[in-house]
């Protein structure tokens, strides 16, 4: 006598796939019952003056900001076009090595910390703590401090 070749397990699996199917074709019935006709104007969206999405449409009796095309500046304005700052600053030298040439000073305004090197002394000799002025000049690793003067 053979036993059926069906175990437990697989009519369980089976008695799941059934389930399955027949959940999915009454949510299949159910959306198909619920169906509603949708016009073109609930699913169209505007875009409003901010940008922001809207489901009203725009008044057209509303005034647009007219804006210039000229007045928008793109990108960075070139080197020539900038305003000139004050080029002459001063401040207090807060390190100087005489041996290696070189410190640092500390700006007044800004209170950052600018390289200085022996070569843009033009012969003066610094000590830390002493009131200088001078000029900055973009150097390779930074602001680099150039026309060292003592201020009076």
């Amino acid at each position: 006598m053979a036993r059926a070749q069906e175990s437990f397990s697989k009519k369980e699996n089976e008695k799941k796939r059934l389930k399955k199917q027949q959940e999915k074709a009454e949510r299949r019935e159910e959306r198909q019952a619920n169906k509603k006709d949708s016009s073109l104007e609930e699913m169209l969206a505007y875009v409003d003056e901010n940008g922001n999405i809207t489901t009203t449409p725009p008044d057209p009796t509303k005034k647009k900001k007219e804006i210039n095309a000229e007045d928008i500046i793109v990108g960075v304005p070139k080197q020539e076009d900038r305003e000139p700052e004050d080029t002459q600053r001063t401040g207090t030298v807060t390190f100087f090595n005489s041996s290696k040439g070189y410190g640092f000073i500390k700006d007044a305004v800004s209170q950052e910390s600018i390289f200085v090197h022996a070569n843009a002394l033009g012969g003066l000799t610094l000590l830390e703590g002493n009131k200088v002025s001078f000029e900055v000049e973009p150097g390779m690793k930074g602001p680099t401090a150039v026309r060292v003067k003592m201020a009076s």
